[in-house]
């Protein structure tokens, strides 16, 4: 039968350790000296053990006594933590997260799944927009966390990792090797002027083949094998995969994920920082490609 150590006992335990005595222990823990040489009692006989060496006029720990203090402490630490994270009034409210819609996947479900599980009072409202819009609302006060996909890092930011920015096609498609090249992009997509200027330069005809405000309506074009767009390494839509075109398309350049935090010394703000930083650490999928 699986028995329980009483933490209160414990507590009191530690108490007449650090304070030599039970009379100084009771002081420090608001409780008669009789309830603490109960509590000691029951304790001893739970264990079976003697905890205390009492020949003595001051109070010394037998050796069990001392190798019980050490699981002691480690307990009543677990069980305070605890206690505070889940009861602590600073760890209430609203976070708000801001993050472009091409990089949700594949980081963003776990960072919310492990901020949730940290922080159960605590409510975090996504908020899916362009990079532009996000350091607008940052800037604004409006949002308290932020990613965004930039070239380089502004100020107050931190670089999570640089990645390739990749062409992308229809599974198996067909429309990168069109003329005028069919190219989809939002109205807001950072990506855009810097890959019509690649294609310009390169002197690469081309044709907006979706000019659309929303994101999905993209999507959905690149996969029908519509028109081409670009992507981050790791951060592919569904049915599309990076065209291996072999140089007949320009090199485009690396942009960084970058993490923006409103307020550095909020708790909240702070650990949601770190779970963040931890999930880009770690290892990302392989993309496939399309061949020539």
């Amino acid at each position: 039968m699986v028995r329980n150590l009483d933490l209160t006992a414990l507590r009191s335990f530690v108490a007449v350790s650090d304070a030599g005595g039970v009379t100084r222990a009771a002081g420090m823990l608001n409780l008669t000296q009789s309830a603490v040489s109960m509590q000691l009692k029951r304790l001893e006989e739970s264990l079976n053990a003697s905890l205390l060496d009492r020949t003595s006029r001051t109070i010394a720990l037998t050796p069990a006594g001392e190798q019980l203090l050490g699981y002691a402490r480690s307990m009543l630490k677990i069980n305070d933590e605890a206690l505070n994270r889940l009861t602590a009034t600073e760890f209430e409210g609203e976070l708000k997260l801001g993050v472009p819609h091409d990089i949700i996947y594949p980081a963003i479900p776990a960072v919310l799944k492990r901020f949730a599980a940290d922080f159960p009072r605590m409510q975090v409202r996504l908020i899916s927009a362009p990079t532009r819009k996000l350091l607008n609302m940052f800037g604004g006060g409006e949002v308290d966390v932020i990613l965004t996909t930039e070239e380089t890092c502004g100020p107050g930011g931190k670089v999570l990792v640089e990645l390739p920015l990749l062409w992308i096609g229809a599974q198996d498609g067909v429309a990168w090797r069109k003329q005028p090249l069919p190219v989809a992009f939002c109205k807001n997509c950072i990506f855009r002027s810097g890959v019509l200027q690649a294609l310009n330069e390169d002197g690469i005809d081309w044709q907006m083949a979706v000019d659309s405000e929303l994101d999905n309506a993209v999507e959905a074009a690149v996969s029908a094998d519509l028109a081409v767009h670009v992507a981050l390494k790791g951060s592919l839509p569904p049915h599309t995969e990076i065209i291996d075109h072999g140089g007949l398309l320009p090199e485009l350049k690396p942009q960084n994920i970058n993490l923006y935090v409103l307020k550095p010394k909020d708790q909240a703000s702070i650990a949601m920082a770190d779970i963040v930083q931890h999930c880009y650490a770690a290892p990302q999928p392989k993309p496939q490609l399309i061949t020539a």
